[in-house]
């Protein structure tokens, strides 16, 4: 399908762009005010903020350069 994005930067700006509308929706009707709410939105970032974390450590680092074709950047 074309609106299901297949890369991780597509995946990433819907959440954001789902997220954002949603705090717009919620500031609209006025339900951010609500304990339970508040509790959940803290839950929810904990939670984003653990798999972040996850996800930083798991991370490679990558080389931009090829070891065996060197180029000559003198110029």
């Amino acid at each position: 399908m074309k609106f299901i994005p297949k890369t991780k930067d597509g995946i990433a700006l819907t959440c954001v762009s789902i997220i954002a509308f949603s705090f717009f929706i919620a500031g609209i009707f006025d339900i951010l005010n609500n304990f339970i709410v508040q509790l959940l939105i803290f839950l929810l970032f904990g939670c984003l903020l653990a798999v972040a974390i996850g996800y930083a450590f798991k991370n490679e680092h990558k080389k931009n350069r090829l070891e065996d074709k060197l180029q000559d950047d003198s110029h």
